[in-house]
């Protein structure tokens, strides 16, 4: 495995006008430097497609606007849900739960011509294609656990012993299904059947908010925190349904991870205090296609 870490530059010598992937998530417009970036938010081209995997908003007229905003700019916006946009927090007038309040989301987003995960899957036909665009909600299931740990209890107690508990445990619910675990299971399902339906030959950009794979929550300060960030029944997808590339959220670490030649992409701006730190300007999208040029790797 490599960790290629790079800007999020566009890459040099590309066709003017050709058009590119590009793909962004965690934009958390609650903050009000963030609602600045996305304001500023444009393409390079009228052709650009842009992927957003999640963590908008968590009140639904914020999410409406910032998708909104983009879908008027980018040629197609392509949307997976976040954690975040399915709180039901006090202060949103919209009080909707669970799949309910997904589906209102979903709702949304075709009014606004932007693409989500009940959607037919778009093609991109530029650089780099054609690539089956699809965008996934799947949520996770507490099977990232920490070694030796061998129950969901187990580690939910584990976790709030070393005073890491998510938000989800109380904004996040999953109705009408028991627990969010069984949201994924019943989106799992559902989403792999569709996977598997696609021809044989068709390679994919899997865009989820969660990680497919576990690697990227190995860098995490708080390891606990893995629990809600993915599902380990998704760790083959990448080969089992060709992927180009993953696009991915949630942790706030942007960077490239290789796995099995795969480039697995997070895309996320972040809170003000951590892209403050970073040397790179905040809020330009990942080019998905045509990639990046790659900085020197660091093994693994």
């Amino acid at each position: 495995m490599t960790y290629e870490w790079r800007g999020p530059v566009r890459p040099s010598g590309r066709r003017a006008g050709s058009g590119a992937l590009v793909a962004i998530s965690d934009l958390h417009i609650h903050y009000q430097e963030n609602r600045r970036i996305v304001e500023g938010l444009r393409p390079e081209s009228d052709d650009d497609w842009l992927l957003v995997a999640g963590d908008v908003g968590e009140v639904v007229d914020d999410v409406a606007w910032a998708l909104e905003l983009l879908a008027e700019r980018f040629a197609k916006v392509v949307w997976a849900p976040g954690n975040h946009e399915l709180w039901t927090p006090r202060h949103d007038p919209v009080q909707l739960r669970g799949e309910q309040r997904y589906h209102h989301l979903v709702d949304i987003c075709r009014s606004l011509g932007v693409v989500t995960p009940e959607d037919p899957y778009p093609v991109w036909e530029g650089d780099g294609g054609p690539l089956v665009i699809a965008p996934l909600f799947l949520l996770y299931d507490y099977t990232f656990r920490p070694p030796g740990v061998t129950s969901k209890e187990a580690a939910l107690e584990r976790a709030e012993a070393a005073g890491v508990v998510c938000t989800d445990e109380f904004l996040l619910h999953p109705d009408p299904y028991a627990g969010r675990e069984d949201w994924c299971r019943a989106r799992l399902a559902l989403t792999e059947a569709r996977l598997a339906a696609l021809p044989s030959d068709a390679r994919t950009v899997l865009v989820n908010h969660f990680p497919l794979v576990r690697d990227p929550t190995e860098v995490l300060w708080w390891p606990e925190f893995a629990l809600w960030c993915g599902t380990e029944a998704t760790a083959d997808w990448h080969r089992r349904f060709r992927a180009a590339a993953v696009v991915y959220g949630h942790l706030h670490i942007p960077r490239t991870i290789h796995k099995d030649g795969v480039p697995f992409e997070e895309v996320s701006l972040g809170y003000p205090r951590e892209w403050r730190r970073r040397t790179t300007p905040p809020g330009r999208p990942v080019h998905i296609q045509p990639a990046a040029p790659a900085t020197p790797t660091n093994a693994m």
